[in-house]
């Protein structure tokens, strides 16, 4: 991911995905409510959202 997006990127998913995983206009990937897809920076991410740990694992970008 070239330099200026992926500072765009970490900013925007700082202020969105970061504080409400299930918000951003994200949706589930399939009936999986943890299994995400989401458009950030312009950026289509496939992510897990982990409720014990609260972490975030981005398994796909495409941009």
């Amino acid at each position: 991911m070239p330099d200026k997006l992926r500072s765009r990127f970490e900013g925007e998913i700082k202020e969105t995905l970061a504080r409400d995983p299930y918000g951003h206009g994200s949706v589930p990937i399939r009936d999986e409510q943890d299994r995400r897809e989401a458009t950030v920076a312009g950026v289509i991410i496939v992510y897990y959202v982990s409720q014990v740990v609260m972490i975030v694992t981005a398994v796909r970008l495409v941009y």
